[in-house]
């Protein structure tokens, strides 16, 4: 695991970028809350790093995208149910990924970029399947701060 070699930063929404609630109204989603904090994260300390953010996501939503044309992410890959095969899309060089996920969606991602040498990070409200196998857990939950701190671990020295 070398920090300094990490090129890409993938994120998962719900319950990473979210706290995992779906507000549901008759006509579908109707709003997820996201971190102030994890937003300034990605784009004032993340992309001035030299780190792609890149979001893979189950879930499709016009407010994801909304959020990340707010802060700077430019891939965004939503409605993905094969999550490594979008990886695999973005590079081939694993070591160069930082993940950061919290559910069983994320996890065949996590221990794929785990094993080349990449870093895996969660919330601290993750199922423990995830937990187990993190590099870094977050003293935050998911869409409370989690990617931020993760982020700042990440780049500092």
């Amino acid at each position: 695991m070398n920090k300094k070699n990490i090129k890409y930063l993938v994120m998962d929404v719900d319950g990473t970028l979210t706290d995992g609630k779906i507000y549901m109204g008759n006509s579908g989603e109707v709003m997820k809350a996201f971190s102030v904090k994890d937003g300034c994260g990605i784009h004032d300390i993340l992309i001035p790093s030299g780190i792609t953010p890149v979001i893979i996501t189950g879930r499709k939503s016009d407010i994801v995208l909304n959020r990340c044309n707010e802060i700077g992410i430019n891939e965004v890959y939503q409605g993905i149910s094969n999550k490594i095969d979008k990886l695999f899309t973005i590079t081939s060089d694993f070591s160069s990924v930082a993940y950061i996920g919290d559910d069983i969606n994320d996890f065949s991602c996590m221990i794929l970029v785990k094993e080349a040498g990449g870093i895996v990070g969660c919330p601290k409200d993750a199922v423990s399947k995830v937990t187990r196998i993190a590099d870094f857990v977050s003293g935050y939950k998911g869409g409370d701060g989690a990617v931020r701190n993760f982020i700042e671990w990440l780049v500092e020295s």
